[in-house]
Formats: C-alpha cells, structure tokens, sequence
C-alpha cells in the first residue's frame, strides 16, 4: 500500500472517528444542538486540533493517535474547543498573558466536562484533573476563566508545576487566539521551536457575536425545556448564568440618570462654518453669523444614591463604590455646576442621609462618611423616602435611583414614577432577581476597586 492510499484511509478513518464523537455528543447534549453543530470539520495535514469559532481543525493523524490512547478523547477534546467558542475565550479585546490565559481557560472547560459527567467524554485523567481543580476551586471563586486568570497574575505557578498543568488540561493549540494581539511577536518567537506547525488563523471577531447568542440560547434551554438534564448540567448553567448576565461600563450606565439642560458650549451640528468664515473673508472681521452659545445636552442633574448598609457588604467596597461614582460625576462631561444628588445609608431603615448640591461637595461628603446600620435589608425604606420628598417638592427634577446593594433584601411590588437601578455585587450564591420595573447591574469587587 502506498503512502498516498495510506494517507487517505487514515483521513476517512479520522473523519468517521470525530463524526461517531460528534453524534455521541449530541446524543446526550441536546441542550448544546446549536452549539455542535456549528464548527464544520476541517482536516489539516500537521498539527494538532485547533477552532477559530468557524471550523474545527484536525490533524488525521493527530485524532488517530488520541483514539488510540483512549477512545473517549476525540469527542472531550472536541466538546472542549466548543466550550471554548461558548465562552468566547479566544476573543480577545486586551493583550493578555498567554500562558495563564490557555491554562485557566482549559482549567475551567475540563471542569465544565467532568460536570456534566457523559461516559462518552470520559477519559482517565479526569480523576486527576479533579483533585488539583477541588484545591484550586476553594481559592478562586467564582470559578471562572477571568477569575482563575486574574489568581494566576497574583499568584504566579512555578514553572514546573505550570508544565504539569498544562500538560494534564490541554486539548487544543490556542496559537490562533493570540495571533492579532500584541503578544504576536512573543507567540512567533515560541513558534520558532517548531515551524513544521501550520499557523491557526486568528479567530474571525464577528463570530463573536453569534456565540454570544449560542450562549444565550443554551441558557434559555436549560433553564427551560431541558430540565430533565437536572445536576447533571447545574454547574455550566451556573456558567452560563454568570456569562450572559448583564454587565455595561459603570461610566455609560450613570448617563442613564441623564436629563436634558443647556449647557455653555458651541453645538457644532447647528453651526454652519462656510458661512461664517465666508463672512471673516469678505469683511474682515464680521461673520455672516455668530456661532451658538448654548446647546442641549445630557447631564446628570438629581438623583438618589442609596447604599445597603446590611452586614453583608464591606465598608472598603462602599467607599470604593461611592469614590468610583464620585470620579464620574465630577468629570465636566457628565455634571452640571449645580446638583440635587442625595446619598442614603439604609439597612432595614434608613440610617443616614448627605446631600450633595455642587461638584466641590463630593470630596468632602467621601472624607466624612461613615457607615451606619450593618442590619438586615429592606429596601422599600428608600422608595418610601423618595415619594415623601417628591410630594415635599423636594426633588422636583429627580431622574432617578441608584441602589448598591447585595441584592438580599425586600423590593416595593409598586413600579416608582422614576428610573431604578439595582447594582449588584457579585456573589456566587446571588440570582438577583429584581422587579421588572427596575434597571440591573452587576459589578464584581475587582471592577469597583480599579482605577479607585
């Protein structure tokens, strides 16, 4: 038998592998149909296995020998790069460390696997793989790829044991995800070792949106019409969960509580400069019109901010919280010279109130406070407040309600007449269920502590 005829049965013997992998998978995952099925099989002539969120990409030879090892491999190794593309690892927005980055996000998708405990996509170091996550699952919590990522940077492996790791939770070549960031030239260099490789292509960004809705759906169905799944699944719906939950830039979500005010600035879209610079040529000195003084705007003018004094947040991250909602407020495209912005301390009642009427006073209002309450949570205390100042005439221009809190505690069953907004501290245990009426947002600690 000649090499060539060798080569082609060994690719037709690789193909009918991954597709009884692929049907096995699908057999037991119905919730994850639309994610299967959405790689198209790619067969390569070196390499190894790789997913640029469009194809999956074998090497024959490479799926034959894993086969061989242990039957189970073809279909974990190829579950492992869906659940990559399901959670969008390998788009990447900001250079990142490449080995901690390929290491904590094969950490958390052999987790995901083992979870969902199939017999199809059982291999023997499963056993080991989870004994070093149950060591690493008690110090990172949640339990993410961002999160273990982020514990890696503080905590850096020693390279031996790096190499183990990498070695126990590998299954794909991440080459490709680091291609078009700012890691290219380092990547190139460990390239250097083996330029037999073909290189990956770097993985298309508008795929990146349809596996955000892949995500979504998966979700949807388990939460759904795929119930019977039961425990067996908890663990990627908590994964999903924390996925696909709303999260915005804090900076953009504050313009929220906007109001419309004239402001002392030129509105380019209501100037015309032909005229005007017309006008300087054929006199001089006079333009044909004067530019406008005064244009509408968004700024942010009343609203309440009210923080949940309960034991269960920390004193550091409401000041960090506050300092970071300060910062934004006083910077000049989001504030007017004059403001009606109240802070509340509440736990089961309100416990303290500052009133904060100009940019100068917000300084000041951090520096002196002190938290007061550390009971349980209700948050109808506030909304009651509100309604009294407002029939007062005390908040006449009042836009709306920022409430940090844990999202622990007791809502109105009455929709306000003003914008509401829950943000929420991150918790494992926390589903932040709020009233349809009301706007959420999730922060985690890390994302208030920056830049504060």
């Amino acid at each position: 038998m000649d090499e060539q005829t060798k080569k082609l049965k060994a690719d037709l013997l690789a193909g009918e592998i991954l597709q009884l992998a692929h049907a096995s998978l699908l057999l037991h995952l119905r919730f994850m149909e639309n994610a299967l099925c959405r790689l198209s099989f790619t067969p390569m002539p070196k390499g190894s296995l790789w997913t640029d969120g469009k194809s999956f990409s074998y090497s024959p030879m490479y799926v034959l020998l894993r086969y061989k090892e242990e039957r189970a491999n073809p279909a974990r190794d190829y579950l492992h790069c869906v659940l990559h593309c399901v959670f969008r690892h390998m788009y990447l927005h900001t250079p990142v460390e490449q080995q901690s980055w390929s290491l904590a996000c094969d950490m958390v998708v052999e987790d995901l696997i083992a979870d969902l405990n199939l017999r199809s996509a059982a291999v023997r170091r499963q056993e080991e793989q989870q004994a070093v996550l149950e060591a690493f699952r008690n110090r990172v919590k949640p339990f993410t790829a961002e999160k273990l990522y982020r514990f890696f940077l503080d905590s850096p492996l020693p390279e031996e044991e790096r190499l183990r790791l990498e070695e126990l939770f590998r299954a794909d070549d991440h080459r490709a995800w680091f291609s078009s960031d700012n890691n290219r030239d380092r990547q190139n260099e460990r390239n250097e070792d083996s330029p037999d490789l073909p290189e990956p292509n770097a993985p298309p960004m508008e795929t990146e949106q349809e596996w955000r809705s892949v995500a979504d759906s998966i979700e949807a169905d388990l939460e759904t019409i795929s119930r019977e799944a039961g425990d067996a699944a908890a663990g990627l719906r908590r994964a999903l969960r924390r996925l696909n939950r709303e999260k915005r830039d804090y900076a953009a979500f504050l313009r929220k509580f906007a109001v419309r005010g004239e402001v002392m600035q030129l509105d380019p879209a209501e100037f015309d400069w032909i005229y005007y610079t017309y006008g300087l040529q054929l006199y001089g000195n006079m333009p044909l019109i004067e530019p406008l003084e005064y244009r509408e705007d968004l700024r942010i003018r009343s609203f309440v901010i009210a923080v949940d004094t309960s034991g269960s947040i920390s004193e550091e991250l409401v000041h960090a919280f506050l300092q970071k909602t300060f910062n934004i407020l006083k910077a000049s495209e989001s504030f007017f010279s004059r403001v009606d912005v109240r802070i509340l301390q509440c736990d089961l009642q309100i416990q303290d109130e500052v009133r904060i009427s100009s940019t100068s006073d917000l300084d000041a209002a951090l520096k002196g406070l002190t938290l007061k309450g550390f009971g349980g949570t209700d948050f109808r205390p506030v909304f009651d407040y509100i309604e009294r100042q407002r029939q007062a005439g005390e908040l006449p221009q009042l836009r709306g309600l920022l409430y940090f809190t844990d999202g622990c505690g007791i809502f109105p069953q009455k929709a306000p007449g003003y914008d509401t907004a829950f943000v929420f501290l991150e918790n494992e245990g926390n589903q932040y269920e709020v009233p349809p009426w009301a706007i959420r947002l999730t922060l985690e600690p890390e994302e208030i502590l920056e830049d504060v």
